[in-house]
């Protein structure tokens, strides 16, 4: 399972995000769309943090945790 953070500067969401992540023992990517902006073309995010697996947009802004844990779980 490959897992990205779409990110922006000072995203305090973006954070939330992570932590939830590395809670449920998910390692993910980061990268900062103000630093490339191409990502934007591909998924075009309204809102930080976008999540992506394992190429697809899955979801942006910070889900409820119970959400989360299922939607990885049912990619794992």
């Amino acid at each position: 399972m490959n897992i990205t953070i779409l990110t922006t500067p000072g995203c305090l969401n973006c954070g939330v995000l992570e932590t939830m992540l590395k809670q449920l023992g998910v390692n993910y990517d980061l990268i900062d769309v103000t630093d490339n902006p191409e990502y934007l073309t591909k998924y075009p995010i309204f809102t930080a943090p976008g999540l992506i697996i394992n190429g697809k947009l899955m979801l942006t802004g910070v889900p409820k945790y119970d959400k989360l844990k299922k939607l990885i779980a049912d990619y794992r």
